[in-house]
């Protein structure tokens, strides 16, 4: 190897890398049509020289010179339409007897049909210029050399479509992939979408629980203290007190779930969701509000995750509330959660009248509603698995019933399945 080797190929790799930026420079700044014409006038430059005699000493000559190459101007915008007439301009100049360098032209057009047309153009298109090559090998190659002149121009037809071919199905190829990800990016923006709805519900779920119980049972309270004022003003002043200690409970509900929320609220690790060890507080709390409810916890308890717990905690948060505003005076209520290492039954009942349940799916026609309560429990429920049966009793009362399971399908066919069929 020799000493200039080493140049040589740094400036073959500079020349490389000038032509690249060259290349990248023209399609960025140059319409198809500009860059095409550029390519027609650099080859009409580089065959005129090579065929400078020929075309000195005929005039048809630079006629079929001209005819071959103009036409690639428009070869993207018509390439079927290029190639035939560029064919039919090489079929007369055959006739004529006068091979040229712009020949060379019917490849381009070939490559271009191959790139921009079906596969049925292309195979014609080469089955044209096979024909073509044949007829040239015949008139024009030297005496014996007729076989090797066809495969090498047949060669070079097939290198042109093959590469055309090519160019087409990376093209179709990254087009399909633009394409996937645009898909891929609105399934994102609607997958987002639906992670706020799902938030935004979860969110007023949470708040409706929380706002709806707390003002219940301190209306309540309020109600029997200003009954009690006059005749017994201590029992007024444990109601009020009772208030105070309700509403001071739901201010730290909120807290406690905007600390949830809330990545830098101080006070989210000192408030723990509440579960079912929280649910003989919450008893006391509507006993105080004049409802008697008594309550049994059977099974271990921490065989269930902190949100299954806080699950149960709100289901029976809200069928104590629902019974409480809508259950008359002298009303009982019982709540009894079984723990099982698969499951949590979690049963609410009150002995209140009998209530028939109604056709008509208005607020004002049931005696618990039909606003948000029953169908907040509904989706708690369906969250583990599980269902949640709310309605009258045959011998009076209301009753809300609801399982939850503790261990989900593994596969998301299964869980698919069991939301199915719920």
């Amino acid at each position: 190897m020799t000493p200039a080797a080493p140049a040589l190929r740094q400036t073959v790799r500079s020349w490389r890398a000038h032509l690249g930026r060259a290349r990248q420079l023209v399609r960025a700044k140059l319409p198809p049509v500009a860059a095409d014409a550029v390519l027609t006038a650099a080859m009409l430059f580089a065959t005129a020289g090579l065929a400078h005699r020929d075309l000195s000493r005929s005039t048809s000559l630079v006629v079929f010179q001209w005819l071959l190459l103009i036409p690639l101007v428009w070869r993207r915008r018509a390439p079927l339409a290029v190639f035939g007439v560029m064919a039919a301009v090489a079929f007369l100049q055959w006739l004529a007897g006068a091979p040229l360098p712009a020949d060379v032209a019917l490849l381009i057009a070939l490559y271009t049909v191959a790139a921009h047309s079906s596969r049925l153009r292309t195979l014609s298109a080469v089955a044209v210029l096979e024909l073509g090559s044949l007829l040239a090998a015949l008139t024009w190659a030297t005496h014996g050399r007729t076989t090797q002149s066809f495969i090498a121009l047949s060669a070079m037809v097939i290198a042109a479509a093959v590469i055309g071919v090519n160019v087409r199905t990376r093209r179709a190829y990254l087009a399909a992939l633009e394409d996937r990800a645009g898909r891929l990016e609105r399934e994102r923006d609607q997958q987002a979408q639906l992670a706020v709805a799902g938030e935004r519900a979860r969110i007023a779920r949470e708040m409706h629980d929380i706002v709806t119980h707390n003002l219940s049972v301190m209306v309540a309270l309020a109600d029997g203290a200003v009954f009690a004022q006059e005749r017994h003003p201590e029992k007024a002043a444990a109601a009020m007190r009772q208030v105070s200690g309700t509403g001071r409970q739901a201010i730290t509900d909120m807290r406690r779930f905007l600390g949830v929320l809330r990545a830098d609220e101080p006070d989210a690790l000192r408030h723990p969701m509440p579960g079912i060890a929280q649910l003989e507080p919450l008893a006391e709390q509507v006993r105080a509000a004049g409802l008697p409810t008594r309550l049994s916890v059977s099974g271990n308890p921490d065989a269930a995750t902190a949100a299954a717990q806080l699950t149960v905690y709100r289901l029976v948060q809200e069928a104590l509330t629902n019974t409480l505003k809508h259950a008359p005076a002298g009303t009982r209520a019982e709540v009894r959660v079984r723990c099982s290492p698969d499951a949590v039954r979690v049963d609410v009942t009150d002995d209140g009248p009998a209530v028939t349940a109604p056709a008509d799916p208005s607020p004002a026609a049931s005696k618990h509603g039909n606003g948000h309560g029953i169908p907040g429990m509904r989706e708690r429920a369906a969250a583990y698995g599980g269902q949640l049966d709310a309605g009258p009793q045959p011998d009076g009362g209301w009753r809300v019933s609801a399982v939850l399971t503790l261990n989900p399908p593994q596969d998301e066919d299964a869980l698919q399945d069991k939301d199915g069929a719920l």
